[in-house]
C-alpha cells in the first residue's frame, strides 16, 4: 500500500471527493468550479461516441497477461461482435481491455478505449479507433452504460466487481433496459455465484429471479451469439 500512495498523483477523482475547508483552497479548485470541468468531460463524451453503432462493453482484468486463456478468449470474443456489426468498448487499458479492442481491430470494427487517469496499470492500448481520456470515474462509467447494448464481464478485480454490480443493479431497478449481462469463465465466478445463491438469497436480499438478470459461458462464440440474438431482436445490427 505505501508503494501505491507513494506512485499517487492527485486526479479528478480524488480532488473532487476530498473534504475541503473553507478558505483553505484556490477558488478555481472549488466544486462549482469543478463541475465546468466534469460537464466538459460529459460533452467531449457525448460528442465523440452519439453516432457510433450500437456496442459491446468488455471488462475484465488489467493484469491478464497475453498468454492468459482469458486474454485470448476476449479477443475472440470481440471479433465475433465486431464481425456481427457492433462496435466494442472497453476501459482502454492493458490486459482484458487490450484482448477485447485488438479482436475489434483485427476484425475491423470500431474499437473504442476510455481511458481514466489512474496511479498503475492504466496505459492507453494501441488497438483503439476511438480513444477518450476521462478525469471522473462516474463520467466515464456513463458513457459504458449509454452506448451499451450488453456487458461480458471478464476475471477481474475490485473495478470489474464494481461495473457488473452496477449494471445488475441497474438493470434490477429497471433504470436501464435488460440487456445481456455476461459472466466469462465459470471456473473464476463459481464462488461469487454460489455466495449469492446461499447467502444473499437465502437472506432474502436479492430475489430469485436477479439470478436469471446475467449468464455464465466459458465459450467465446457462446458469449457473442447472445449478445447478437439480442441486438438482431432488438433492430440494433
Amino acid at each position: 500500500m505505501t508503494k501505491r500512495i507513494e506512485r499517487y498523483k492527485p486526479d479528478g477523482d480524488r480532488e473532487l471527493l476530498k473534504t475541503t475547508v473553507e478558505g483553505k483552497e484556490d477558488f478555481t479548485n472549488t466544486d462549482p468550479w469543478r463541475t465546468l470541468r466534469i460537464q466538459g468531460e460529459f460533452v467531449e463524451g457525448f460528442d465523440a461516441l452519439s453516432k457510433i453503432r450500437p456496442a459491446a462493453a468488455i471488462f475484465g482484468s488489467a493484469r491478464c497477461k497475453k498468454e492468459n486463456p482469458y486474454y485470448q478468449a476476449a479477443v475472440k470474443t470481440a471479433e465475433a461482435l465486431s464481425r456481427a456489426g457492433l462496435s466494442v468498448i472497453t476501459g482502454g487499458g492493458p490486459g482484458i481491455m487490450e484482448a477485447a479492442n485488438l479482436g475489434a481491430h483485427r476484425a475491423g470494427g470500431l474499437s473504442v478505449g476510455c481511458n481514466i487517469e489512474l496511479p498503475f496499470e492504466q496505459t492507453p492500448n494501441p488497438y483503439q479507433t476511438i480513444s477518450l481520456h476521462f478525469r471522473y470515474f462516474f463520467v466515464r462509467k456513463m458513457m459504458f452504460v449509454k452506448y451499451s447494448v450488453a456487458f461480458v464481464i471478464f476475471p477481474g478485480g475490485f473495478g470489474t466487481m464494481d461495473e457488473l454490480f452496477e449494471s445488475l443493479t441497474l438493470v434490477q431497478t429497471e433504470k436501464i433496459e435488460h440487456f445481456p449481462i455476461v459472466l466469462f469463465g465459470s471456473g473464476y465466478w463459481k464462488g461469487l455465484i454460489e455466495w449469492m445463491q446461499d447467502s444473499m438469497l437465502k437472506e432474502k436480499c436479492i430475489s430469485e429471479e436477479d439470478l436469471s438478470l446475467y449468464t455464465i459461458t466459458d465459450d467465446p462464440e457462446e458469449a457473442a451469439r447472445a449478445i447478437i440474438e439480442n441486438s438482431r431482436k432488438h433492430g440494433y445490427i
